[in-house]
């Protein structure tokens, strides 16, 4: 009898990344997906802990799925429940402790046995998973890449790198996902050319340091992440390559050289810097000052004068002052970006900036984050109005909610609206932006543009 997975994906675009995974892994097993806990015979949380209070979350969710559990029970049927992620790794015997009733928890680096801990829990016998044994992981990624015509989208993350080496003070990653690791360069082409067989256009290239790539490449050699665009940018169809999330450090000038001299890589890249205070940066243990971060960009916009920058912030870490908050508002207004993310500090328990005896106030907090995101918001809003009247190619990807109307990405990482547009779904169309908003663009297909045009001449 056909069974279903219900998968509820938190955090980044490597947890959206390996909940995907997680489902081909169970489809030779006969689970196919659903979106509702209700229909699923296993329920897999696929957790991140950078949230605040990402624990308590999880163990909401577990509440309710607990009451669907003993439902489905009472109705004669079963419902296996997992943690995965990286709570399930941070948390590990505790989840079961508190949550007896799960089945399964496993890390990111384990899901690849889904299936023997499934079999494991359908006998009575519940499992603790949490080795870190990426390398088991990516040669497993390899096999999973291969799925029937009609399964993928137009764009398609592909994990090259996982784990963090770099230990910031106010980070779990390198707790929960372990240290640096990169995938052999062979089989990050192999699956990228299998999903430029199945229409994938536009792929982006994930890992938590993925600019600090070094992957086996031919002859035994590592590769760089630059090096490994260069050969990406070959494969017939793949017309769009994007990469994220970078560390400032780990930016050298062969990457930055690929950004002038390979024309599919997009101009667009996400670089946190998380505060623009010299003495923030360091009690952050970020290894480099403000100055460098900036050099940096000049050196991206001189190779690529219409790149894109994004970033990440914090506001409020341990210690913040006045001044130190006033230098990363500098530090933006000098950059100018099209889009950032910004939060406010809080503890993550386990890292060293959790028990640092200079906590800033939580009013303090929001002020700060309301006046940085004002400045951020008023920068996006700029350079989404220096859109209107340009014409680029639009990857249009998705359906709008109006007849007629399809949705996509600019090179820039814009949403783009584009009324009109025919049967160009799935395709890269030459767009002419006709409106701007805070967080989006509306424009029409290029031809259309014109033929409007003369309607009122």
């Amino acid at each position: 009898m056909p069974k279903k997975i219900y998968i509820k994906t938190y955090g980044c675009q490597m947890n959206v990344y390996d909940s995907a995974r997680m489902a081909d892994t169970m489809a030779p097993f006969g689970y196919s997906e659903t979106d509702s806990p209700e229909d699923a015979d296993l329920v897999v949380l696929n957790t991140c802990h950078i949230r605040e209070k990402a624990e308590e979350k999880v163990y909401s969710d577990l509440g309710r799925l607990q009451r669907l559990r003993q439902t489905r029970r009472q109705a004669g049927g079963k419902m296996l429940i997992a943690v995965g992620g990286c709570v399930g790794q941070a948390e590990g015997e505790e989840i079961t402790r508190r949550a007896p009733y799960v089945d399964m928890v496993f890390g990111s680096q384990n899901y690849h046995e889904l299936p023997t801990m499934v079999a494991s829990a359908l006998q009575g016998m519940p499992s603790v998973n949490l080795d870190f044994a990426p390398e088991a992981k990516f040669d497993f990624l390899l096999e999973q890449s291969a799925k029937p015509d009609g399964t993928f989208g137009k764009s398609e993350f592909i994990t090259i790198q996982e784990g963090c080496d770099k230990f910031c003070t106010f980070c779990v990653v390198p707790y929960t996902r372990g240290a640096e690791l990169s995938r052999k360069a062979k089989d990050i082409l192999a699956e990228a050319k299998n999903l430029a067989a199945h229409g994938v256009v536009e792929i982006t290239l994930l890992g938590q340091n993925v600019n600090a790539y070094h992957g086996e490449g031919q002859g035994g050699k590592d590769w760089t992440l630059a090096r490994l665009i260069r050969a990406l940018a070959e494969i017939e169809g793949i017309e769009r390559i994007r990469y994220m999330t970078s560390h400032p450090r780990d930016m050298d000038d062969d990457l930055i050289a690929a950004h002038a001299e390979v024309e599919k890589l997009m101009p667009f890249l996400h670089l946190p810097i998380q505060s623009g205070s010299n003495t923030i940066l360091s009690k952050m243990n970020r290894r480099h000052k403000a100055v460098f971060y900036l050099e940096i960009i000049e050196k991206l916009r001189k190779a690529r004068p219409d790149i894109a920058l994004s970033s990440d912030f914090i506001v409020g870490f341990p210690g913040e002052s006045d001044i130190d908050f006033a230098a990363t508002l500098r530090l933006v207004e000098a950059v100018g970006y099209a889009q950032a993310y910004s939060f406010k500090y809080s503890p993550r328990p386990g890292t060293p900036a959790a028990n640092d005896d200079q906590q800033v106030e939580e009013q303090v907090k929001d002020a700060r984050l309301q006046e940085l995101q004002a400045l951020l918001t008023r920068q996006q809003t700029l350079f989404n109005h220096a859109s209107i009247g340009r014409t680029m190619p639009v990857l249009l990807d998705r359906s709008g909610k109006y007849q007629g109307q399809l949705l996509g990405k600019s090179p820039y990482m814009q949403s783009v609206h584009v009324r009109d547009a025919g049967d160009m779904e799935g395709q890269i169309a030459e767009v002419t932006i006709t409106e701007a908003h805070a967080n989006s663009l509306t424009g029409v297909i290029t031809g259309q543009a014109e033929l409007n045009m003369r309607k009122f001449i």
